[in-house]
């Protein structure tokens, strides 16, 4: 059988983050599909609720580490993320945990109203404002030539 792709020494296996970032992108597009009307369906709305699950336990965990991070400042070492890279991390985290609460509210049917879908719809645009800037500065890194 002839297999295609990279070798398995080339790949890496996933971590809990690759997953996070997954799980959260596949809820951001779930719930900009439902903010365009697009029909939810018995499998979409539970598909919705165990991503909404995962997300928001991880993110939970994420914030409560950098608040334990911020309560011990002698773990904070010269030259690393400065506190207000920690605080964005920490907005980032909670606006998670948000998107989250109001996934799993629109899969049960809970999220009505023009209000609801609107503030749905500005936590949306300024997590995607964070994970585009956040994947612009890694390919900055990533396309350095000498």
């Amino acid at each position: 059988m002839i297999r295609f792709g990279s070798a398995d020494r080339e790949m890496k296996s996933m971590s809990n983050e690759d997953i996070f970032s997954s799980r959260l992108k596949l809820l951001i597009i779930m719930a900009k599909a439902y903010l365009k009307d697009c029909p939810t369906g018995k499998y979409r709305k539970q598909a919705i609720i165990e991503n909404a699950r995962f997300v928001f336990y991880h993110s939970l965990k994420l914030s409560s580490e950098i608040v334990a991070i911020k309560n011990d400042d002698s773990k904070i070492q010269p030259g690393t993320a400065s506190t207000g890279d920690m605080h964005e991390e920490y907005i980032f985290h909670q606006r998670t945990q948000l998107l989250a609460v109001m996934a799993k509210s629109l899969a049960e049917g809970r999220l009505k109203g023009q209000l609801r879908k609107k503030a749905l719809q500005d936590n949306l645009n300024r997590i995607c404002e964070t994970l585009i800037f956040n994947f612009r500065i890694k390919d900055v890194n990533f396309l350095k030539v000498a």
